[in-house]
């Protein structure tokens, strides 16, 4: 359940980090609204995995999956570029993540 858990938590950053984007610092209170929700069940989805998993597993884990969900919604929804260079690096964070959930022993 800790994983679901962590993955929730990912989904969720990503979630907050559009809806700032679109808040236009908070200049339009909707997306504000969702920006603040989001983030607090994000954060509370990340403890309740961290009462299984490893405090570094959990928290690389989950920063990642913002970082990675981030830059894809950016590229699909936001128009923003997938030059090489930007690709292979999302490609490399994606790796060290997966590496971190293998090597994980929960």
């Amino acid at each position: 359940m800790a994983w679901i858990y962590l993955m929730i938590a990912g989904v969720l950053e990503v979630v907050w980090a559009f809806a700032m984007k679109q808040s236009g610092g908070f200049n339009r209170p909707g997306y504000a609204v969702v920006t603040l929700v989001a983030m607090l069940a994000s954060v509370w989805f990340l403890s309740m995995s961290m009462k299984v998993l490893p405090l570094g597993t959990a928290y690389v884990i989950w920063t990642g999956i913002g970082a990675v969900g981030a830059f894809v919604v950016g590229i699909v929804v936001l128009g923003e570029s997938a030059d090489p260079l930007r690709l292979i690096a999302a490609a490399l964070i994606l790796s060290g993540l997966l590496l971190l959930k293998f090597a994980s022993p929960h």
